[in-house]
């Protein structure tokens, strides 16, 4: 007889076990699969959803393990895990791969973006100046104190030219050149950080409109700025070729930065396929995880190269471009 009731109450207990697992099974693939119609919908709100876009990448191979591991014991979440995770796949797998073939004719520009964290090395950054030779340097998070620190590392020779609205603190943007930049105040109103346009004119004769890009992250209560910040951005076309260049804090993965792409601009790092590889945080315990720096270019200019830079001193990725500007020469 005790043996029957010790049978019973296990025979219970499991059959308690079995309801709780198949519970937070379903709880876990019914979030996945919310999380997917957001995504693929653009439905983000708030600054909870806003920040979980900028995992899609991971939400994408989260459900692909799930399906996995609940195969054998629930096969209907599995197909649901499953199919989230696919639908998650499908829109963040293609930036792995170039878009369109090698990128030769036109005028070269190369343009570099770092978030400066107001720590970076001075002679690091002056360093890959130095190598990469670009056109265009935009700085973010840059203090007067660091403003003097690359001076002193020699940046003001590498690249002449400024366009500085530096800060004692996050703040400070600025832009230097290798060509003379005339200052562009009334392009857009930067919503956020300071956030400088400058106009230059190659030997060429080709004008390139830049921005040093910066808005405050979608935390809390800033997330409404931070789509009004992404939305305040001028369209690209025109005479000039336009380029956005900085920490915009938005993946690929967020409505509000796929919205500003489709005003005329292409994402560089797409563009080669490196769409991916992520640029924050870098330089502490946890490697890099998200990608929210970007060069975003005219989609009538061809992206020849593009590379992800590590600078001691910031959290942030260095991002570098070399573009081909169409109507130009080799």
């Amino acid at each position: 007889m005790g043996i029957t009731v010790e049978a019973e109450q296990a025979a219970g207990r499991g059959s308690a076990g079995g309801f709780r697992r198949r519970w937070v099974s379903w709880l876990a693939v019914t979030g996945l699969a919310a999380w997917a119609v957001v995504r693929v919908g653009g439905l983000e709100s708030g600054s909870f959803l806003t920040q979980l876009m900028t995992v899609t990448p991971y939400g994408a191979v989260l459900g692909l393990l799930l399906a996995v591991a609940l195969i054998r014991r629930n096969r209907k979440a599995a197909i649901v895990a499953l199919a989230a995770g696919l639908t998650m796949a499908a829109v963040v797998v293609p930036r792995a791969f170039p878009v369109g073939g090698q990128v030769t004719g036109g005028t070269p520009f190369r343009v570099l973006a770092i978030n400066l964290y107001g720590r970076a090395d001075p002679e690091a950054v002056a360093r890959l100046v130095r190598e990469l030779r670009p056109d265009v340097f935009a700085a973010t998070e840059l203090t007067s104190r660091q403003v003097a620190e690359l001076h002193a590392a020699g940046l003001d020779e590498l690249l002449p030219h400024r366009v500085l609205h530096d800060e004692h603190d996050a703040r400070g943007s600025g832009l230097y050149g290798r060509h003379p930049l005339t200052e562009l105040p009334d392009l857009f109103t930067p919503i956020g950080h300071n956030m400088p346009a400058a106009a230059l004119t190659l030997p060429s004769g080709k004008r390139v409109e830049v921005v040093a890009v910066h808005p405050n992250p979608p935390l809390g209560p800033m997330v409404d700025k931070w789509n009004r910040a992404l939305e305040s951005f001028p369209s690209a076309g025109g005479g000039a070729v336009r380029v956005l260049a900085g920490d915009f804090n938005a993946s690929l993965d967020h409505r509000a930065l796929r919205d500003l792409l489709g005003r005329g601009y292409a994402d560089a790092a797409r563009r080669v396929g490196a769409g991916l590889t992520p640029t924050w945080p870098n330089g502490g315990r946890m490697p890099p995880l998200i990608a929210i720096d970007h060069i975003l270019v005219d989609e009538r200019a061809g992206v020849s190269s593009f590379a992800v830079l590590d600078v001691p001193g910031t959290d942030h990725r260095g991002v570098f471009t070399e573009l081909r500007l169409p109507g130009g020469g080799s």
